[in-house]
This record gives structure tokens, sequence and C-alpha cells, in this order.
């Protein structure tokens, strides 16, 4: 029997102990779209039209899935969920594990170890046949600056009882190139990627982009996945009817679509008077960017920062105030759902209790919540 890894201290403030509430259905309803947005991903018309506009590095691909993928919804005032995101390497899931495992039991956490666990033996065994990953790179910027970076720690350890070797690195630290990519003069099968430059456009990834590219390495989450799913110029494409129309999808599937998706569309689209005077009805993404980073709520925009805006580089997206779960001393939390994917399975859910413009784990009593499940 393998050694209980214990959860690391430095994280226990991104753990909140209240429970988020979530209806059945609006959960029935999330994980129906992801199945949906992930089966048409797979679809040839809707890749060509993603393809026609990706950089280089994310026209190849791999061929396997994608590590730790997370959708993040809010639920609208009606109770409908709607889908403000999604990203390709999900950060967070011990936090989310640890959080259930205090609402529910140790049985929960077990589970969650196994899915991951078993989501990197299917990654590699699409790669190459191998049973398991022997040597695994989890790779970020500076990684033990992260705040996340214990968890990294403990997704390393959880690998090496499975009899991995294991490394936490920068890019820099590794030798990557069209030979492979080596780690002390040894070959890495598996590199985990929580680096945030999606494309691996930058100086440092462009050894590992070689390698990547030239198959010498299962690199996950990789580009093709970012750009099928994650760039947010995919959200209007997704809720279009010219998309659906070509796809020949049923009243059912295009509704989920119209309901779950909220309106959005690249600013270019936009008479920039008209937006301006309904600017708070919006939210200002960059489309390449991870998470809340550069987002901005139409309501506080200058003027000047609005003018700045590049048109072709930022989404803006219909506002959909998150709900609130209010704690037992009465403290009231914006609220976000998150729900963990391996290959179209759902393997994970969470929720993310926080105050202030946007999600955070700074804020005393929030973080990464239990989700409880109501009719």
């Amino acid at each position: 029997m393998s050694e209980e890894i214990l959860f690391p201290e430095a994280l226990s403030a991104a753990v909140s102990s209240t429970p988020a509430p979530l209806p059945r259905n609006a959960l029935r309803r999330m994980a129906a779209l992801v199945r949906l947005i992930e089966q048409i991903a797979t679809q040839p018309i809707y890749r060509q039209q993603v393809l026609a506009e990706a950089p280089a590095t994310a026209q190849h691909d791999p061929g396997h899935g994608s590590l730790m993928m997370g959708y993040d919804f809010h639920l609208g005032e009606t109770g409908t969920p709607r889908l403000i995101e999604i990203n390709t390497n999900a950060g967070g899931g011990l936090c989310a594990w640890q959080a259930q495992k205090q609402a529910t039991g140790s049985a929960t956490l077990r589970r969650s170890k196994e899915r991951f666990i078993a989501s990197f033996a299917a990654e590699i065994r699409t790669f190459d046949e191998s049973p398991f990953p022997m040597r695994i790179a989890i790779i970020d910027e500076t990684p033990q600056e992260q705040f996340l970076y214990p968890e990294m720690a403990y997704y390393a350890e959880l690998l090496r009882q499975q009899g991995a070797e294991v490394v936490i690195a920068s890019p820099q630290e590794l030798n990557a190139s069209t030979e492979g990519v080596f780690y002390r003069g040894k070959a890495i099968d598996l590199i985990y990627n929580r680096h945030c430059d999606f494309y691996l456009e930058t100086p440092e990834l462009a050894g590992i982009r070689a390698a990547y590219e030239k198959g010498r390495v299962c690199l996950s989450p990789h580009p093709f996945a970012y750009t099928l799913f994650a760039d947010k110029r995919r959200l209007p494409l997704l809720r279009s009817d010219d998309l659906h129309n070509q796809l020949a999808l049923n009243a059912q599937e295009r509704q989920l679509l119209h309901d779950l998706i909220p309106e959005s569309a690249l600013l270019s689209s936009f008479s920039r008077d008209r937006l301006w005077s309904e600017k708070s009805q919006w939210i200002f993404k960059p489309v390449d960017r991870f998470g809340s980073r550069g987002v901005l709520a139409g309501r506080k925009i200058t003027r000047g920062r609005f003018g700045a805006l590049d048109p072709e580089t930022t989404l803006v997206q219909r506002l959909v105030p998150p709900s609130l779960t209010i704690a037992e001393d009465g403290s009231s939390f914006k609220t976000d759902y998150r729900l963990f994917t391996y290959r179209r399975k759902l393997i994970g859910l969470t929720a993310r209790l926080y105050q202030g413009q946007v999600t955070n784990l700074r804020t005393a009593g929030g973080g990464f919540a239990a989700v409880s499940i109501g009719n």
C-alpha cells in the first residue's frame, strides 16, 4: 500500500469549508454541454475553421488527449449555468480534492487520485503504447515561485508512487530539441505542461516545441487542444448558427449551446460608440491569456483603456454575474463552478468562492470548495 501523501499546509487557505450548492439539473446540463463541445471538436468542419486561423504549432495533432481540462461556469440569474471559459491547464485540482474530502470523506480523494493517475497512463499509452510514463517533467515558468507549486509537488509524489521518475522544472532546466527532451541526460517521456505560453511561442519553449512537433515527447496539455477548446475565439464559434447548420445539429443540441454559452464576439465586430454606451453589460477579455489575466469589467473600464483595446485580440462577452454562496457566519461569496475533464469524461467537480472583481485564492474563508448537489 502506498504511503499517504499529506495535503500541503501552504495551500490550506485556498480550501474553503463552505460548500457551494448546485442544482442537480444544472450539473446535468453542464456535463451535457461539455460532452457536446468535445464531440464538436472532433468534427472536420469545426477543425477546419479553427485551424485556418491557428498558429503553426497548433496545427500539429499529437493524437492524444489533454490532462486536467477545466470548464468554468457561472449560474445565471435564472439558475441556468453559463460557460464563462475553457482551460486546458486548469490548476487547483488538489485543492478541489481536499475540499471534497473534508465534506464527504476519504473515498472521494481516493477516486480522484485514481482518475488523475489513469489519465497519465492513458496519455502515454495513446502516444507510444507504453503502460505508464517512466520519466515525467512537470513544467511551469519558475515553478517554485508559483502559488500552486505545492500542488505540483504533491502530484509529483503521487506519480512517483506509480514508479515514475518525476522532476518539476522550468523549461530552461531541460535540454530539448528535435532529438527529444532530456533532464540531466535522461530522456523525458511525458511533460505535464502547466506553462501559460499555450502556443509554445516564447524562446525558452523553442526546444520543447521542436521535440513536440517531431513527436519526441508526449506534451499534455498541448497547443492543438488549446486552439480547439481554450482560445476564447472558440466561444462565439461554438454558439454560431452557421456552425450548427454545417454540423446538422439537432434542436436540443442547438438550444443547449445557445442557453449555456453567453453571447460573445471579437471587439472588431462591434460599433465602438454603441458598445461604450452599453459597456456595463459586457466583459472584455484577451483571447489567448490564462484565466482572469487582463480581464476588464465594462462598468469599470476607462475611456482611455477602452480605446486602447486591440479589436482583433479582445473578446467581448456578455456579463453573467456569478451566483452567491452564503457561509454559516453570513459572509457571502461570489461563486463559479469548474468541471475537470479528460477525454469527454468528468473527473472532478469544484466551486471557487471569492470576493472582488475576479476569481482569486486570497479571500478569507474562500477558495476551492466542495459542491453540494441539490434538487
